[in-house]
């Protein structure tokens, strides 16, 4: 992945090389933005770009030693640490037990959802984290001197997911980092992140991508039409993640929207004892899973609120395909009276997952609920 393969992100981008070249690379950078706005993709273009041997002036050179390496993601300067789940086969859970899936993962494509990820190694009912035995292999990985080039460079991808331990330790790597080290953490919620990590970062901050942007990256990657990448793009509002889910009609899409139809559905009824089932049903999912759909949930209804308030609904509504002929018939019953107590429930219930709840009750609590808020 090199600035060249982004579609769009000009001035970040712009940013990052400026500060290569005028030899002023902070040794801790959090790379953050909206969701689907290509934070990874930009960390990768740029740990390249420091570690090429002939840099172009804006852009690596793609076809030097470092490059070819960075391309196969084998470089040996260049670490990763990632959500992953414990192997029963392992002794420690770490990020290098995933790292031959990791590579190829990211090679596809380096927009991707955590959910993918952990879908792509089989997580089943566990939910991916950085453990406490991450801790050791980073400190160990950058204690050793550099192989081949300047800097070593350590990508953590989603550093919210460390436990305790580990961001302590990374706390104190970053106060008093190994020399030429770099640490770019890649991260979707830095609210959860230590105040004192956030404090010893430099912030560079992503703008989602323009509908240009996307319809760009959607004709060149998919091939679509103009008429197509044009209404994809104006539905994805910026997000690239959500624009190739749109594009490639993602399954795990489908599956929430059915899951979500079909609460929706037993709620009207008071079906009691549909909801119980439906609850078995999601119970049954494992946990990254039921947290996906619980979020996918919470921007549902926020679309439905926005057909609700008929003079918004041109400018503010993101649907297309089955979501927007569903919302047609579902938007009258989401309401400025009970969109608050509902998006409560969902956000409830999603904490509750994450904390390792027991799934069954929780679901089946949020039916009811529901039931009572949706007429």
């Amino acid at each position: 992945m090199n600035f060249a393969q982004i579609p769009g992100q000009t001035e970040i981008i712009s940013r990052l090389v400026r500060s290569v070249r005028e030899e002023r690379v902070s040794h801790a950078q959090l790379f953050t933005g909206p969701e689907g706005c290509g934070s990874l993709a930009l960390a990768l273009a740029y740990a390249r770009y420091v570690s090429c041997e002939s840099r172009k002036a804006d852009d690596s050179c793609g076809i030097c030693k470092s490059c070819i390496k960075y391309e196969k993601m084998i470089h040996p300067d260049l670490h990763f640490v990632f959500p992953v789940i414990k192997k029963k086969s392992a002794e420690e859970a770490v990020s290098d037990n995933y790292i031959e899936e990791w590579r190829e993962f990211v090679k596809k494509s380096p927009y991707f959802t955590l959910n993918s990820w952990l879908d792509s190694i089989d997580v089943g009912n566990a939910q991916g984290m950085i453990f406490a035995s991450e801790a050791s292999e980073i400190i160990k990985k950058l204690s050793l001197k550099t192989f081949e080039s300047d800097y070593k460079i350590m990508i953590i991808w989603l550093p919210e997911r460390m436990h305790m331990a580990t961001a302590n330790k990374l706390l104190k790597l970053i106060e008093e980092p190994p020399e030429k080290t770099l640490f770019l953490l890649v991260s979707d919620e830095p609210d959860k992140l230590l105040t004192t990590i956030l404090s010893r970062c430099q912030l560079i901050k992503i703008p989602s991508f323009t509908n240009d942007e996307i319809k760009s990256y959607l004709r060149g990657t998919y091939g679509t039409t103009e008429i197509k990448s044009t209404d994809i793009a104006r539905v994805a509002n910026g997000n690239i993640l959500r624009a190739i889910e749109l594009c490639e009609n993602d399954e795990t899409a489908r599956l929430n929207l059915d899951n979500f139809k079909t609460l929706m559905r037993f709620a009207w009824k008071r079906d009691v004892l549909s909801a119980i089932e439906w609850s078995e049903t999601m119970a049954a999912l494992g946990r990254e899973a039921q947290k996906n759909f619980l979020s996918y949930s919470l921007r549902l209804l926020r679309e439905n609120l926005m057909l609700s308030l008929e003079q918004l609904q041109n400018n503010l509504v993101f649907l297309a395909g089955e979501e927007a002929e569903f919302s047609v018939k579902f938007h009258p019953y989401i309401n400025r009276d009970n969109i608050y107590p509902l998006t409560d429930e969902f956000s409830l219930a999603h904490s509750h997952i994450e904390a390792n709840g027991y799934a069954k009750v929780i679901f089946l609590d949020l039916a009811l609920k529901v039931t009572r808020l949706i007429r």
